[in-house]
């Protein structure tokens, strides 16, 4: 069963199998240590025992770990430790890679996605998706924001007007575009499409938004302005962020994972794991001995 989330102090462990018999692992421990900040209402998703296979390549063990309503969760990690791996698992954008073959359950508002008769395209539009590199298409600022409206079927332009303003302000660029909606989304600045695919991702109306490394393509000043939208997206929607930068993890997230070698380590309060980590490994990582 999935660990409970408790008040900060407490600490939970969980045994992990250690991946498929007869496999040894470097870095591998008894167990995942868990110390979660618990949001106001409980866990939205829930991911127990799930392991993946990239044919008869294994690539995550037996994680367990729920995310917590309305907080903002970061996966951390070397490369090629599984967190972009796990988080693309969560609205099943892994579906799209030939050989891939899962064990375990993600379940998304106590639904388990995973289930044979899911609406899988219904998912992923309440999972808002933002890559690592920005992706607007070659349209107009205003038509990029639309475009999931329009796929829905929304043509009521009053309907639209509204969404794309709403979204463009919740992404903190309505003030730079306001006066240029119709010109190309593609001459936008790096930080300005960006904002303009997370405008797309919230005019869905989503409940989560997943970020792969949403910043490693910028520059520090748009860095520094997509973390402070991230903050005041908090609370409007669950948030999941894969990012190699420690120090971000550090200033915008509730709650931290920690992954190494395809398997979640340490899981808990932001704070904790990165000045009185559990596990010496985490703590390892996040002093920089290794990574």
């Amino acid at each position: 069963m999935l660990a409970t989330s408790n008040p900060k102090s407490a600490v939970l462990t969980a045994k992990r199998n250690g991946g498929s018999a007869g496999q040894s692992h470097a870095g591998s421990n008894e167990g995942t240590v868990y110390h979660v900040r618990p949001g106001q209402t409980g866990k939205l998703i829930d991911i127990e025992r799930f392991s993946l296979w990239y044919g008869l390549s294994q690539a995550i063990f037996d994680v367990t770990m729920g995310v917590e309503r309305g907080l903002v969760t970061a996966l951390i990690g070397p490369s090629g430790c599984g967190k972009s791996t796990v988080l693309r698992s969560l609205n099943r954008m892994n579906d799209l890679i030939d050989g891939v073959r899962i064990s375990g359950f993600i379940r998304f508002d106590e639904i388990d996605i995973y289930s044979p008769d899911l609406d899988v395209i219904g998912l992923r539009k309440r999972m808002g998706m933002v890559f690592q590199k920005p992706n607007p298409f070659p349209m107009s600022i205003a038509d990029n924001v639309a475009y999931p409206l329009k796929v829905d079927g929304i043509r009521d332009r009053h309907i639209v007007a509204e969404t794309v303003e709403r979204a463009l302000k919740q992404s903190a660029l309505w003030d730079e575009v306001r006066d240029r909606l119709k010109a190309s989304a593609l001459g936008l600045s790096g930080g300005q499409q960006q904002r303009l695919c997370i405008a797309r991702a919230i005019a869905a109306d989503p409940e989560v938004l997943l970020m792969d490394e949403p910043c490693s393509a910028l520059d520090p000043i748009a860095t520094a302005r997509i973390e402070e939208l991230i903050d005041l997206l908090r609370g409007q929607y669950t948030i999941v962020i894969v990012t190699h930068n420690m120090q971000q993890a550090a200033r915008v997230s509730d709650n931290t994972a920690f992954m190494y070698l395809g398997k979640l380590i340490e899981y808990g309060d932001t704070e904790r794991i990165f000045t009185n980590p559990i596990n010496p490994q985490t703590s390892d990582y996040v002093t920089g001995r290794f990574g």
